[in-house]
This record gives C-alpha cells, sequence and structure tokens, in this order.
C-alpha cells in the first residue's frame, strides 16, 4: 500500500453530480432517452460502461438497429420508429449509406454532446445503488477506468437501460429470468413448464479480399472439430458481420455471470469458422481474403427482464391488443432461439410475425416495486415470448422516448413514474409532438394553432393512374398493388398484361381484418382475367362499397407466363407489393405455424427495396382523392388508415399550401413533417443504401407570411421532422410554404404542419 505523506492511504477522485434524471446504460435507448429528455428541459447524465455510444449497435458489437420494418419482410407498412431514432437513421443513411459502424459511433457521440442538458459518462460502470427507503434509489455510484473517478450521481427519476439491469437488479427491483409456463399467462407458444433457459450471446466478424494470398494460422484456442457446428456446410464467405447472428451461444449459462465465459467460446468458434472458410480447401475463392475485424464482446439478447404494472404477453403481440395508455409500438417477429445456438439442431431461431404492429402499454415501462426507477430496452416487463419480439433496438429505443417524456412529465407535476398514468393524455400527446408514432392516436394538441386555421393549397394531387414506364415485372410471384380507398366504390381499373401464351390471371380485392394493418387475409371480391397471347388491356370493376377511408389491395395472382407493366410513379402513401420470400425475417410467402402456438396464418406482402419499388402501370375511370390540403392538419403524420399528406400535383411549377386565421397571430415556431419513406428499415451498419436522402422527402421549401414576405427558406433538407424556431414572434394571419417537387416523378408532399404561439421546447 502506498501512502501519502500523513501516513493514510490514497484516495481516487471523487464527483458528486446532481442531475433530474439519471440514465444508465448508453446503447440506442439510453442514448434516445437522455437526449429525449435534455432536450425538453431536464438535465441529464447519461452512463455508459463502454468507450462508444450505441451498445449493440455500436462498432465494438455491429448490429444493424432493426424494429417494426423487419427488413421490408413483413406485412407492417410504413411502421420503421419515429421521433429521435428516426432522427438517428435518417441522418446515418444520409451519412452513411455504406453502412460503416464507426461512422455511425460519431453521429452518435455528436447527437450526445450537441446536448447542453446532457452530461455524458464514458467508460463508466455502475457498481452500486443508495436507496433511500425500500422502494426508492437516492443515488447510483460509478467507477470510470480511464480517469480514476468514482461518480456519486443523485436525482429524483432514474432510468435504467443498461441491458442487464444493472441499477434495478442492485435495487431490488422485482425481476425474471428465462421461460414462464404456458399456463401462467395462457400463452400457447410458451413451454409446458417454466425453465431457466435464454437467448445466447454473439460475435461477429469481417474479412476483406487484399488482391494477394493471405496464409491463416489459427491461434490455438480456435475450435478444430467444424462439424460439431450442424450448420457448418451453410458457411459462407459472403457472410460477415451481423448476417452471421446465427453464431449463437450461452443459452444454457448465465447470461450475465458467465459473459466472459461465453465470449470465450464464441472467439473459439469464430476463429475455427474462419479456419475452416480459409483452410479447408472447399473456399478456393477465400485465398486472398483476411480477417479484418473480429468483435471483443458480444452482443447480448436476453438476460434479466424486470416486472412493471402489466407484463406484455403473447396475445398482445399476436391479436394486436388493445392499450389504453399505449405510447409505444412494435413489430419485430417473436423470435426465439434454441439455448444451445450454434450447437443446436434445430433451426437458429423461430419467428412468427403478426398481422401488423402492436401498441406497448406505459405500464411496461418502469418498475412494479421502486417507485422512481424506468425500465427501457430489453428489460421492459414482458413475458419470455413477447420479449421475443419487444427485445430489439429500434422498438426498444421508441419506448425509451416513452419513458424520458414521462420523466418530462413527472418533474413538471411533481410525480413518479406510476403517478404519470393519470396524465396518460398528455404524455401520448407530447409524443406525438416530439415525433412518435402511437397506433390509434392523434394529433390533439390545443396550443397547435392549425387547428384553428383553414389549409388551402395551390394545387391537390389526383390519382388519376401511373403512367407506364416501359417496364416488365414477370409474374413468377404474386404482384399487387395497396391504394387508399375513399368511402364508396373503387372507380374501374385499366391496365395492361403481357401474356406468353394464352392463359389466365387470377385477380382479388382484398382488404385486411384489423383495423390499421396491412396483411390481405380478407378476399372480397375475385375475378379471372382471361389472357391472349401478347399485350392484354384488362378492366377491373370491382362492386364492394367500401364504409371509411381505408386500404385495399389489387392483387394479381402467380404467373410465370405473365408479366405486369410497371411505373416510375413514385407517391407518398402508396406502394406496389408482392409474394416473395424474405429469408433473413424467415418469410417464405406465406405463415404456416404449428397448430396450437397461437401464431396466425397468413400470406406476406411486400415491397421491393430501391432501386426497385416501382409501382404497378394503371389508370382510372376517376381521380382517387387522398391528397387534400386539409390533410397536414389531420393529426396524423404518416399513411395510416389513408396517406395523410397533403401532395401537389406534378403539373404545379410552384406548388404552395395556405394556412389562414381568422385574425392575426403570433408565431414562434413551425413543425412540418415531411415523407422520409417510413417504410425503409434504413438499417444502421452493413447494409448498403441506395439513396442518401429519400426520393420522397422534399429537399427545398420557403415560408412565407401572408405580405409575401420570406420567413424563413429551407434547402437541402433530408430529415422528417422539421422544426423552424422564429428569433422574434411572426404576427400575420397567413403562412404560406411553397414547395420544390422532388423529383420529375414524385410529386411535393407534407404529412403535418404544426404552428406554436411560444418557442418549445425539443
Amino acid at each position: 500500500m502506498i501512502l501519502n505523506e500523513g501516513g493514510n492511504a490514497r484516495s481516487l477522485f471523487n464527483e458528486s453530480i446532481n442531475a433530474d434524471l439519471v440514465v444508465v446504460g448508453g446503447g440506442v435507448s439510453g442514448v434516445c432517452c437522455a437526449i429525449t429528455a435534455a432536450r425538453e428541459g431536464l438535465k441529464v447524465v447519461l452512463v455508459q460502461d463502454r468507450p462508444v455510444l450505441g451498445g449493440n449497435a455500436s462498432s465494438e458489437i455491429r448490429l444493424w438497429i432493426l424494429g417494426a420494418t423487419s427488413h421490408m419482410g413483413n406485412n407492417n407498412r410504413w411502421a420503421r420508429e419515429g421521433g429521435l431514432l428516426d432522427e438517428l437513421l435518417v441522418e446515418n443513411t444520409y451519412r452513411n449509406p455504406e453502412g460503416n459502424p464507426v461512422i455511425f459511433d460519431s453521429i452518435l457521440l455528436e447527437k450526445v454532446v450537441k446536448e447542453p442538458n446532457v452530461r455524458l459518462l464514458l467508460n463508466t460502470g455502475v457498481y452500486e445503488v443508495v436507496k433511500e427507503g425500500a422502494d426508492r434509489i437516492k443515488a447510483v455510484k460509478g467507477f470510470c477506468s480511464q480517469n480514476q473517478t468514482e461518480y456519486t450521481l443523485s436525482a429524483p427519476l432514474f432510468c435504467d437501460g443498461s441491458g442487464d439491469g444493472v441499477v434495478a437488479f442492485l435495487s431490488g427491483a422485482s425481476f425474471r429470468m428465462g421461460a414462464e409456463s404456458r399456463e401462467e399467462f395462457d400463452e400457447k407458444f410458451a413451454p409446458s413448464a417454466a425453465y431457466g433457459e435464454l437467448l445466447g450471446h454473439s460475435l461477429y466478424f469481417y474479412s476483406r479480399d487484399t488482391g494477394k494470398p493471405v496464409e491463416f494460422i489459427p491461434p490455438s484456442f480456435a475450435l478444430m472439430d467444424i462439424e460439431t457446428i450442424p450448420r457448418y456446410k451453410t458457411f459462407s464467405l459472403q457472410d460477415q458481420g451481423c448476417k452471421l447472428w446465427w453464431l449463437e451461444y450461452g443459452g444454457r449459462l448465465d447470461t450475465v455471470k458467465d459473459t466472459e465465459k461465453i465470449k470465450w467460446e464464441l472467439w473459439r468458434i469464430v476463429y475455427g469458422v474462419w479456419n475452416y472458410i480459409k483452410n479447408s480447401g472447399k473456399f478456393p475463392e477465400a485465398a486472398n481474403y483476411t480477417l479484418e475485424w473480429v468483435g471483443s464482446i458480444p452482443g447480448k439478447r436476453e438476460s434479466r427482464r424486470f416486472e412493471g404494472d402489466y407484463m406484455l404477453i403473447q396475445q398482445d403481440v399476436v391479436e394486436q391488443r388493445y392499450q389504453e395508455d399505449a405510447v409505444s409500438y412494435g413489430g419485430w417477429s417473436i423470435d426465439l432461439h434454441p439455448a444451445d445456438g450454434v450447437f443446436s439442431e434445430l433451426p437458429g431461431c423461430n419467428q412468427w410475425h403478426s398481422k401488423g404492429i402492436y401498441s406497448i402499454p406505459y405500464r411496461s415501462l418502469y418498475s412494479k416495486n421502486i417507485d422512481n426507477l424506468f425500465l427501457t430496452g430489453r428489460i421492459i416487463s414482458a413475458s419470455h415470448v413477447a420479449f421475443g419480439s419487444s427485445r430489439v433496438m429500434a422498438t426498444s429505443a421508441n419506448n425509451a422516448q416513452a419513458v424520458a417524456m414521462a420523466a418530462v412529465l413527472a418533474k413538471e407535476y411533481g410525480l413518479l413514474p406510476r403517478g404519470v398514468l393519470g396524465k396518460i393524455g398528455e404524455l401520448q400527446q407530447r409524443l406525438l409532438k416530439a415525433g412518435q408514432f402511437i397506433p390509434g392516436i392523434r394529433n390533439e394538441d390545443s396550443l397547435d394553432l392549425v387547428k384553428g386555421a383553414t389549409i388551402s393549397a395551390s394545387s391537390e394531387f389526383k390519382l388519376s393512374g401511373m403512367p407506364e414506364s416501359g417496364e416488365l415485372y414477370p409474374m413468377d410471384t404474386g404482384v399487387a398493388q395497396l391504394l387508399p380507398v375513399s368511402p364508396g366504390k373503387l372507380p374501374e381499373i385499366r391496365f395492361h398484361l403481357h401474356a406468353g401464351e394464352k392463359t389466365t390471371v387470377l385477380a382479388h380485392l382484398a382488404v385486411c381484418s384489423r383495423k390499421g394493418s396491412y396483411t390481405p387475409d380478407v378476399i372480397l371480391e375475385e375475378r379471372v382475367l382471361s389472357l391472349e397471347k401478347g399485350r392484354n388491356c384488362v378492366t377491373l370493376e370491382w362492386e364492394t362499397v367500401f364504409p371509411e377511408h381505408q386500404y385495399a389491395f389489387i392483387i394479381l395472382r402467380k404467373n410465370e407466363t405473365v408479366s405486369a407493366y410497371l411505373s416510375d410513379l413514385r407517391l407518398t402513401g402508396v406502394l406496389s407489393l408482392f409474394q416473395a420470400e424474405n429469408k433473413a425475417v424467415s418469410n417464405t410467402g406465406v405463415q404456416t405455424p404449428p397448430e396450437n402456438i397461437g401464431v396466425d396464418a397468413f400470406e406476406f406482402w411486400t415491397p421491393k427495396r430501391r432501386p426497385g419499388g416501382q409501382n404497378l402501370a394503371m389508370s382510372f375511370s376517376k381521380p382517387i382523392h387522398a391528397y387534400e390540403a386539409e390533410n397536414v392538419g389531420n393529426g396524423v403524420a404518416r399513411p395510416y388508415f389513408a396517406p395523410n399528406a397533403w401532395a401537389a400535383s406534378l403539373t404545379d411549377a410552384s406548388p404552395r399550401i395556405l394556412l389562414k386565421w381568422p385574425s392575426k397571430v403570433s408565431l414562434r415556431r413551425i413543425q412540418v413533417v415531411l415523407d422520409t419513406d417510413m417504410d425503409h428499415p434504413m438499417e444502421s451498419v452493413l447494409m448498403q443504401h441506395p439513396d442518401r436522402g429519400m426520393p420522397f422527402c422534399v429537399r427545398n421549401y420557403y415560408i412565407y407570411d401572408g405580405r409575401g414576405v420570406l420567413v424563413k427558406a429551407i434547402t437541402g433538407n433530408y430529415q422528417t421532422r422539421n422544426i423552424v424556431e422564429l428569433e422574434e414572434p411572426l404576427v400575420t394571419d397567413e403562412l404560406v410554404i411553397k414547395c420544390e417537387h422532388p423529383s420529375s416523378n414524385v410529386p411535393a408532399a407534407i404529412f403535418e404542419i404544426r404552428c406554436y404561439s411560444q418557442a418549445q421546447p425539443g
């Protein structure tokens, strides 16, 4: 022991910090929670035990961020999570379309350090919780290995987004590990008896072609008996990064305590797999490849789950049950993995999808027995089966944004997390204003001045048809056009098909049995189209009378001798769909689950990724009216039952939307929500994106007052949610927003405009 001059042992540095909210865990969830709360005025400390932010999405692990969009492989249309997570993913796609994880690290760091209300502590592990009575946290203590400083962090509210729930565990919060029995929640996919097996960890690697032969000498700990991995025959040089998600191990161990043991086994596996690829002689194309990168810490899937006032269960996910206190949503499949991971004879995962997205209740986002503790990330209150869906990063981040806003209301009203239930309507409205989407909840903000304005436009897009581009789609899969319909009948539809021989095509008019979802499981009408060899003109007239605004599917069933004509016209809230496989999410065209597991059977109809994804060329006897100017104030800021957007006519060279009030108002803040293609998953790493800015997004627009004076010019925009804060109040009875069309094939569109008389947080 080294003593100082007084003979006492030296101590390390100490610092005490007081905040409104302490967020432990700097993964995507913690980042979204901290920034959202800070933008609303809270003083936040964000504590991360690693040198970078992002958790499983960081360059240390390199898993892509996914959620309800599920690689565009399910029936969840326009389902990408909104708010801050959307801002991050759109920013990353613009700056980093190649999916470089190091660039994504820098974006997360930049977003956090730009917030003056956030104190970021990296390399700081929390190891102690100081209680104030049995049910409340007073402070947490953490130690930074880099500056040898012990931090004492005090706050009235704490949020645990640490993945393993270190704060929740140390505080005594009720938790579970392993699967519940089928009997406990009547979950048919649950095991007949409870067990402790978990989803394991994964560790990835990257390889690179050096242009010359590279020798690989494996380390002595590499797994040499590669045939102990049942999937060894499926190894591919093309699989790297998180496409190697199935390199999984540890589900039969304690996934907290045994993490280092699991990591070493994963290192054995990774180096053994690469040795097999390089040295077995079965991959001659690997001769010039080197092992570029191997993960140093594994990505965790499951450990502790903590109990809230409500536990999300399988039926909530599959049946899309209504939640009165909904603040978020999920849409990933119920995705459970065998405990033996890579050594299992079973498939690497069981992915069972729902017919659409499901709501997540606020009651699942705080501890039931620690009064001032919020839960976010994968540790929220969910059964093991429901956790199989709710655990993914985009869903977790969506939940984190809800927690952050709840913390804001808790401070404003002097409440604890449970008490915010009494303010659930206000919480939902604050979340919508911050860009969150909550199924079934509309903007009812009484402070939004647009609600008192008359809305008009220089033009409105009338969908009279989608002209042929000359390109044909061979119908080796079924094809469909998803169209918005108004009360009444669809107009007569005309289009062309090219047949290689005399044949027939079966056509269906279909809708979804669940409101707001996009699974065509109800066939309303059927037609048999008789085709001659060559080009055929087809007319479809349907008798169905639609009672309300919704989406309908015009389905053309598979016929390999027939091709459909495509159009280059792209429209907000209109999509073509295809009954094609997407093996990345266990989509084989039709979901056919075993009997009695509580999962629905249905068809998958999914879009093509750009540069594909053109609409089917067709024309209508009467235009479909779905893009009225009033849509910008209807309270929904994405396609849902309808496009919910104003779109201008492409022939309008100077499209404008006008807000007019009966008397003058004072404006300080203007919010504009634009179309960044909420159907595109925007995977954060590995995947490459064809567009930096989304083709639907208005890049340039100009705001004028009632006298025609330019208030603000926005150019080069690529973000969804634009906020214009005016230095001085603008007193006017009119506001004009003049847009430029994104391209000659994409009309200018706006989902939502909000106006406020006072400067706003966020």
